[in-house]
């Protein structure tokens, strides 16, 4: 991504930009509270951001597993740098962690008083089973002050650990790191202990399987001395909440007494481990896998500090490459502790997170640098290999390759000869199968005969293992190795974009385990064999060798499921969908900029179960007359993607020629499948009177598809007839009740009235107006005024007609 080059200038620099208001509209953003004032004031709550906020993806699982683990302390940059984006930044090379499978707990963590974690974080972490914590600190003076205040009394300690939970149950994470990093005094020590207790009880209570953990750091003395192990020195605070963070400073032998002072709680000792090597055991940076083979051995739980230390450091050759090559050692020395899939359905698109594009069913939307760390699918368990040897296969994530749905896929790619093939693992599960029929759909992109097939592999109680592979044709070279082969149908779907192959399996295996998930590439034998002549500089004669052919497939989604059924979706009528905070802003040559909050939600006012939102707009052009079946048209442009049912539109340029907005909100299941554009709820906005030459153009009505009359500035009556109203309390026509029915005996008036009181103001612009646009809108209002007269003197004479405007010949 290019960075504009300042330019050298002695003018004046433009004065900073305000403080940054919460509660005003403005791009959803994640930000920390900063203040103890704020906390107890629970202004979060009345912020604009707030509901953006809300992970969007419950965790599946609540229960940690009985064994070693490991805790991930983010600690990158001070925090709130691209993933504060809610809605997604433009950073492509965007930090992020994708080996979700090494990872029990995820901490996000910054010197802020109290850090939030972006929702970005806990739902892509959720997805993959993954708890996150947000982080309570207190450090130097401030924070001194600050316990003064919070520790003054039981009450209030109880309070703010209220309050604490309250954050945390409300916007979706699961619990907190406790950080006191200051000095105390021996009497506040007994209220330090009630907060503790009590955020520890209050979160169980709100929120079962929560986690609050204590941080290494201020004694049982109130002394500010980190013990760099478990003793009776901060264990008082570890018996009163679910685990502690050892500081970094340990030595060889500090986690087997650290086990022991433990006891059976030994799994809940995380001993830290600094990336950054700070005095750390091992080293950290590229030998922190040290410091995790000690704690493996001595069967206690790792707290890896700041693995950002690969991205903030740049790490070569690249960051992809550096980070898998990190966290290979991670797994080399832990091995994998989350295992996918495990439940149904399981939708993967591979995606990081981040990228060059954005797709749909294969058809590119976007071609913009983006990234979002919710839009992560489930993360492959692809193995780090280095610098591939030549003649094999290169197994990646690609952003920059055609995707078949968001901005990633795994590509394959190198040199295969015929008749063998190649296989690596992509996910490792634990997924019991019953009698229902498990169907597998993927979609694959390929060039020549590179053909690329996916391998099931399963476990019985009785541990017997069988596999099962998944391949359309030339599988003849296989019949020995898979216990059986099935080839799969392709499916045909308009809406799938050419080079994409939609393929779709079903199998049975009850009482099996669905163990490991393996791509297969492989290429078949064919009756002429590729044949060149190799120079040979011995001196010996030129000879006919085999020269093996390039491959090349992609993997754009895996899809598992028990119903072969489409996700349902649905109508549009089913949705309120609303405008909020609408503001319009003039520009250059007629153009304007909108800022709007579309907010959407079932009718019924039941909670939706979509996981994503793909949101687009389109800028219906100008046009007096609109008939039936006759549409204006308009390019449907990708704007981003909401995990809540909101969307902010920030400064959305609008051209002159533009009469309304359409904003389209496209549901997506959590199989990855997305609604039809035509049947997706909508928001339309009418675009504001604009001023063309110095001069204001008002449109009095527009004609809709059903050839009804309606209003084209009042947003809340879109798309409905204008046929009547119940009452008329209130002035102006958005205040009408819309129904489809005949007219009530008030409307002759009030249309009447209507009309009369925006052609006093027309006139007044049509003074202003050439004379051949004047004869055109004088006809245009003499018309309406005659139609209305016709209407009227049909009410009159007891015709309850339909208001109704033929089409042109």
């Amino acid at each position: 991504m290019s960075v504009p080059q300042e330019h050298q200038s002695s003018t004046v620099d433009p004065p900073p930009p305000p403080p940054f208001d919460p509660t005003q509209p403005s791009i959803p953003i994640s930000y920390p509270i900063k203040t103890l004032e704020d906390l107890g004031s629970r202004a979060y709550f009345k912020s604009f951001h707030y509901p953006f906020n809300i992970c969007s993806v419950p965790l599946e699982n609540s229960v940690l597993d009985n064994r070693p683990r490991v805790l991930v302390c983010h600690d990158m940059q001070g925090g709130y740098v691209d993933d504060k984006w809610i809605q997604g930044g433009s950073n492509p090379d965007a930090y992020a962690i994708w080996h979700w499978y090494l990872i029990d707990v995820f901490v996000y963590f910054s010197h802020n008083l109290v850090t939030l974690p972006p929702p970005c974080w806990t739902n892509t972490a959720h997805r993959h089973g993954v708890k996150v914590l947000g982080t309570f600190i207190t450090e130097w003076d401030e924070g001194k002050a600050i316990c003064n205040k919070l520790l003054s009394t039981k009450e209030s300690a109880h309070m703010y650990a209220e309050l604490l939970s309250e954050l945390a149950v409300a916007l979706g994470f699961d619990g907190w790191l406790l950080n006191m990093e200051v000095e105390l005094k021996l009497g506040q020590i007994p209220n330090l202990k009630e907060f503790i207790s009590h955020l520890t009880q209050t979160m169980h209570s709100s929120l079962p399987g929560s986690l609050v953990i204590w941080y290494d750091s201020v004694t049982i003395d109130g002394n500010l001395s980190w013990q760099n192990q478990l003793n009776d020195q901060n264990k008082p605070f570890f018996d009163i909440c679910d685990g502690i963070f050892v500081n970094y400073s340990w030595q060889e032998d500090y986690p087997r007494s650290s086990a022991a002072v433990a006891g059976d709680r030994k799994f809940d000792v995380y001993m830290g481990i600094d990336v950054f090597g700070r005095n750390t055991y091992g080293g950290g940076q590229w030998t922190t896998n040290v410091a995790l083979d000690v704690l493996k051995k001595d069967d206690v739980s790792a707290a890896i500090f700041a693995p950002g230390w690969v991205y903030e450091t740049k790490q070569p050759p690249d960051f992809q490459t550096a980070q898998n090559h990190w966290w290979s050692l991670v797994e080399k020395s832990w091995g994998a502790v989350k295992f996918y899939p495990n439940t149904l359905p399981f939708y993967s698109n591979f995606d990081q997170g981040h990228g060059y594009h954005i797709s749909v069913e294969g058809g590119q939307v976007s071609d913009a640098p983006w990234n979002n760390i919710s839009s992560q699918g489930f993360q492959p368990f692809l193995k780090f290999t280095g610098n591939p040897s030549p003649g094999t296969i290169e197994v990646f994530v690609d952003f920059k390759e055609a995707s078949y749905r968001g901005g990633g896929n795994i590509t394959f790619k190198g040199t295969l000869e015929e008749n063998t093939d190649f296989t690596t693992i992509i996910f490792q599960g634990e997924l019991l199968m019953d009698a229902v029929p498990l169907h597998i759909t993927h979609s694959v992109k390929s060039e020549g005969d590179s053909l690329l097939g996916l391998s099931l592999h399963f476990s019985s109680t009785a541990n017997e293992r069988t596999s099962v592979l998944l391949a359309s044709w030339g599988t003849n070279q296989f019949s020995r190795e898979f216990s059986k082969i099935i080839a799969p149908c392709q499916v045909n779907n308009p809406r799938t974009a050419p080079g994409w192959a939609v393929l779709e399996s079903s199998i049975e295996m009850n009482g099996y385990t669905l163990t490991e998930i393996h791509a297969l590439c492989y290429r078949p034998k064919h009756e002429h064999s590729q044949l060149g002549l190799e120079h040979r500089t011995d001196g010996s004669e030129d000879t006919l060798t085999y020269s093996p052919k390039e491959y090349h497939a992609v993997l754009g989604h895996i899809t598992m499921n028990t119903s072969k059924e489409n996700t349902y979706f649905p109508p549009t009528s089913s949705w309120l969908v609303e405008g909020h905070y609408i503001k319009w802003s003039s520009g250059s040559q007629g153009s304007k900029t909108v800022s709007v909050k579309i907010d959407w939600k079932s009718k019924d006012g039941t909670d939706s179960q979509f996981p994503k939102y793909n949101i687009y707009v389109e800028k219906l052009p100008k046009q007096a007359v609109r008939y039936h079946g006759v549409g204006l048209g308009g390019v449907q442009e990708y704007l981003g993607v909401a995990n809540v049912e909101a969307f902010y539109v920030s400064e959305l340029p609008i051209p002159a020629t533009t009469s309304s907005l359409k904003f389209i909100i496209q549901v997506c299941g959590v199989d990855g499948v997305c609604q039809n554009m035509d049947d997706s709820p909508y928001f339309q906005l009418d675009v504001k009177a604009t001023t063309v030459g110095g001069r204001k153009m008002f449109q009095l009505f527009r004609y809709v598809e059903r050839n009804n009359l309606i209003n084209p500035w009042a947003h809340s009556t879109n798309g409905q007839q204008l046929l009547g109203c119940k009452s008329h309390g209130k002035l102006g026509i958005r205040h009408f009740e819309w129904f489809d029915s005949l007219m009530c005996e008030r409307s002759n008036s009030v249309t009447r009235g209507l009309l009369q009181s925006t052609s006093r103001m027309e006139i007044r612009e049509l003074l202003r107006l050439p004379s051949r646009d004047t004869k055109i809108w004088v006809f245009m209002i003499l018309s309406m005024v005659f139609v209305i007269l016709l209407f009227t003197l049909s009410m009159g004479n007891g015709e309850r007609k339909l208001l109704y405007f033929p089409k042109d010949q």
